[in-house]
């Protein structure tokens, strides 16, 4: 049972090969600490109970900087097959739960506890089996776009290189920022295929498998405009490092 239990689940697994590195991509130093413990800590202002951190590449040394944090928990992934595979590979903690979960890469620094407190409180009163947190951006180039009918209600997600011309005008922006409702997340898991040109499973196609099934879901462009700073890339690094200073 849930109660008012709070979970999160941060995707750690990736090796970040951009990066041009060996270092496990969020243990990537932004203003001298690690990405991931940037995450964790918003995490923890937003009162979240538990953090199951998914690990793979160079697990031991992820392990090492944050399983001293009371609240974390950890999950491999055995094989880096995309990030629903990640999410699958969390079904044993979450089985029986059936509160919310909050999904973020743990390469996302920028993160902000208040995004995180707010996305739980729409899940809480809107009663939706997903609320996506969604960004307004002028330049939405390389993120997936998000699809709304006529009523504006949440349709799908589109990534750029899929996307039409005339969805690519779309300025609201998907970054991975999930509450999910747990049970019916686990049980769109086994829906998810990865007949794509990775051959990968997304978590960003659960959404979609959701409402098709007849659940409700929310996309609410209520995040802030500095936490598209994802990183990718070294120049990315030294972008978020000046967007922290700054704050």
């Amino acid at each position: 049972m849930s109660g008012n239990i709070r979970k999160a689940i941060v995707l750690a697994a990736g090796k970040g090969t951009r990066m041009k590195s060996e270092l496990p991509k969020v243990l990537f130093p932004v203003c001298g600490k690690p990405m991931i413990d940037y995450v964790l800590d918003a995490l923890n202002d937003a009162k979240v109970d538990e953090i199951l951190t998914v690990v793979g590449y160079k697990q031991e040394l992820v392990r090492a900087e944050i399983e001293s944090r009371p609240n974390v928990k950890f999950a491999e992934q055995k094989e880096l097959l995309g990030t629903g595979h990640a999410v699958m590979s969390c079904r044993e903690y979450l089985e029986g739960f059936d509160g919310p979960v909050f999904i973020v890469a743990g390469d996302n620094p920028m993160l902000q506890s208040s995004s995180v407190e707010r996305l739980f409180e729409e899940y809480e009163k809107s009663g939706a089996s997903c609320v996506i947190g969604t960004v307004l951006k002028d330049d939405p180039f390389g993120m997936g776009r998000i699809l709304r009918d006529e009523n504006g209600n949440f349709v799908g997600i589109v990534e750029e290189k899929d996307a039409t011309d005339e969805q690519r005008k779309i300025k609201e922006i998907n970054i991975s920022y999930y509450v999910f409702n747990v049970p019916d997340l686990l049980a769109s898991l086994d829906a998810i295929r990865n007949d794509n040109a990775q051959r990968e499973y997304y978590i960003t196609d659960v959404p979609k498998i959701l409402l098709d099934s007849g659940k409700t879901i929310l996309a609410l462009p209520v995040l802030k405009e500095v936490e598209c700073l994802g990183v990718n890339t070294q120049d990315d690094l030294a972008r978020v490092e000046e967007a922290l200073k700054a704050r």
